[in-house]
């Protein structure tokens, strides 16, 4: 089990990110994540191939009415990184976050997850509903194995299937549409984890561990996740992005639908 741990003067001079760092071990494996404010939780779960700096701009502002907990999954961000693919599965992710959650003592918990770490939370929430009090779900979705994958989704997994590399950088000027959150800055924050392709595998590896069939690796506990989601009763918020080409308006809309207390998608216009 290879691991690879970012250099701390990576993370030099990361614009709007001045958040005491926290460590919790697992299975060998430093998490890194941030603690901010007091009061009930609310868990920020990031996706592929960001960070907790995702949410820098949002932490402060939920620090005022709780207790924000966003961690870097295992292989992003300050979290140390597995080098072989095997080593990254939903299983993992799922078994390491919920060792962050144990280890910290985490309940009432409000998930807030976009992309894989909305899927991530959803796991989550799906083995243990009772310790969970909301949902905020933005671009993202339930990969099930039989239901028809996205056509965005595909592609992006197809385009990582034939890549031996990923420009992090290239993804976010793509991926993110306002020019001014697009700056040297912060596409440099975004491609600080990762120095060289040998820290990229967890990246790599994300899209390729989509259950697309019914038999796929983690397909039936989303399924068991989607019967829990059915019978939510507790409040859920879900948004889509207009201009997310790979889990936006539609993913939301479908997750929505499950979901009986989320009501109507809210869409985030001329967003990507």
């Amino acid at each position: 089990m290879p691991l690879l741990r970012t250099p701390e003067e990576r993370f030099s001079n990361i614009p709007d990110y001045p958040f005491a760092p926290h460590y919790l071990d697992w299975n060998g494996a430093r998490i890194h994540y941030l603690d901010e404010g007091e009061g009930e939780v609310i868990l920020c779960l990031h996706g592929e191939p960001s960070w907790s700096f995702l949410y820098r701009k949002m932490i402060p502002i939920l620090a005022r009415k709780g207790r924000v907990i966003a961690p870097d999954l295992i292989g992003f961000g300050k979290s140390d990184k597995f080098t072989e693919p095997d080593e990254y599965s939903i299983q993992m992710h799922r078994d390491s976050m919920r060792h962050l959650l144990d280890g910290l003592g985490l309940d009432r918990i409000t998930l807030v997850g976009q992309d894989w770490g909305g899927m991530i939370g959803m796991r989550l929430l799906g083995e243990e509903p009772e310790r969970f009090s909301r949902i905020v779900l933005a671009n993202t979705g339930l990969a099930t194995g039989d239901t028809p994958v996205p056509k965005g989704l595909s592609v992006w997994r197809d385009f990582i299937a034939r890549s031996e590399d990923l420009d992090i950088g290239l993804v976010f000027r793509q991926a993110i549409i306002d020019d001014a959150c697009k700056t040297d800055e912060i596409i440099h924050a975004y491609e600080a984890p990762f120095p060289d392709r040998s820290y990229k595998t967890g990246a790599l590896r994300f899209p390729m561990m989509i259950p697309v069939l019914p038999d796929d690796p983690g397909a039936a506990e989303m399924r068991a996740t989607r019967e829990v989601l059915s019978g939510w009763k507790k409040p859920a918020f879900v948004a889509g992005s207009d201009q997310d080409m790979v889990l936006g308006v539609p993913a939301a809309t479908h997750l929505a639908k499950i979901i009986p207390t989320a009501g109507d998608v809210v869409v985030i216009e001329g967003a990507g």
